[in-house]
């Protein structure tokens, strides 16, 4: 009789996936008070008082139920306006807006609802490593476009035109990107957008760090004329608005594409948590200031530890935006793999290897300075300490 294994009853497409390379060195760090983490993207600052006040009145007065599948038509409402005000695109809230749980799970049903088997989707790379998976648990192709930090991490017309085939299908852009901090300008997007056009691509367009830009203001990919049609805009709470626990994202788009996603969402989650939802509602009604304030933080750590990892010997370029640097380690002769390993055994700072993040990623490593300046600081010397120690 053959020897019963799960292991053999588990999908294949499920175990040709690696796990999380970003969880893999948080999971290393977690439970070590002596270690500092610079590896797991989320703001060090909790949410507002007056969000949290809200959801406590909220449940005070038992709002413990189901919502609509596409989130509460309130919040809905206050995204459109949000968008309208912030970034110049404009959606109608009963039909193309769906509140999801957190970006990521837009992401998937996007991919649920667009793919077909052998459909190509372009993720340029370095990009956040959910999109791969995603797509190849949706039976789709992954084609990876690859960036340069000589171009600022900036997708270009050349490199999109090279990955192109008749399959291609979807672009996956992520700007300000994860884990670069390299953003794109209006006129960075029109060579894209002609693309676009030219081979009729819908596009998704994760924005969740768009509030994160520090010298030049977000350009939303829908805000391009004629790109709000064939534009998917992901969003959420977590990153801007310090609500990372509460899961609390958006998709908005084509009201046939987001209907379709609305069926997958129906039968998956059902609808995204109403406590989620109630302290969203509050964030954008008279959570503003707090959010801009988070932002001058980040801008003025980003400045310091992007000169810090500099005077320590570890060339970067200047991240634009999101809270991330990904300095250059290739002139120490490591793998970034073994880099970051050693950061994290010798120095005590977790950091994630650039491979992770896909083709171009090897020889730089990623590091989040959502953290105190007295933390950041820390992290520097101890680095410093470490690299002088191994003279490199």
């Amino acid at each position: 009789m053959k020897t019963w294994s799960m292991s053999e009853q588990i999908s294949p497409l499920v175990q040709q996936i690696p796990p999380s390379g970003i969880r893999k060195f948080f999971s290393l760090a977690e439970g070590n008070k002596d270690i500092i983490s610079l590896g797991v993207g989320e703001p060090d600052f909790v949410t507002p008082e007056h969000v949290r006040a809200a959801c406590v009145r909220a449940l005070e007065l038992g709002k413990t139920s189901y919502t609509p599948n596409a989130g509460l038509l309130e919040l809905r409402e206050e995204i459109g306006s949000y968008l309208h005000n912030s970034f110049q695109v404009q959606y109608e809230p009963a039909s193309e807006i769906l509140v999801t749980v957190g970006g990521s799970e837009a992401i998937d049903l996007a991919l649920r609802a667009l793919i077909g088997l052998g459909d190509e989707i372009l993720v340029p790379v370095p990009s956040y490593i959910a999109y791969s998976p995603i797509a190849q648990l949706n039976g789709g192709k992954v084609i990876e476009v690859e960036t340069f930090a000589k171009d600022h991490f900036k997708l270009t017309a050349e490199a999109l035109t090279a990955a192109l085939t008749p399959r291609s299908k979807v672009l996956i852009i992520n700007y300000p990107n994860n884990p670069t901090g390299g953003i794109m300008k209006y006129e960075d997007w029109l060579p894209i957008a002609k693309l676009v056009e030219k081979n009729n691509l819908i596009v998704i367009s994760d924005e969740i760090y768009a509030e994160l830009t520090y010298d030049e203001k977000h350009v939303s990919f829908a805000s391009l004329p004629g790109m709000k049609e064939r534009t998917l805009l992901i969003s959420g709470f977590s990153k801007a608005f310090a609500m990372t626990g509460w899961r609390i994202g958006y998709a908005c788009g084509h009201q046939e594409l987001i209907a379709a996603m609305l069926k997958i969402h129906q039968y998956t989650v059902m609808c995204a948590p109403i406590l989620g939802q109630i302290a969203a509602i509050e964030s954008l009604r008279n959570g503003l200031g707090e959010k801009d304030m988070m932002i001058d933080a980040y801008a003025q750590r980003r400045r310091m530890f992007v000169k810090g990892l500099r005077d320590i010997g570890l060339p970067c370029h200047e991240p634009r935006g999101a809270f991330y640097a990904f300095p250059s380690i290739a002139h120490t002769g490591l793998d970034s793999d073994a880099f970051a390993q050693k950061m994290l055994f010798e120095a005590g700072v977790a950091t994630v290897p650039g491979h992770v993040f896909g083709r171009g990623g090897e020889g730089f490593l990623r590091c989040s300075y959502a953290s105190s300046v007295a933390r950041l600081t820390e992290a520097l010397d101890r680095m410093d300490c470490c690299l002088r120690a191994s003279g490199m």
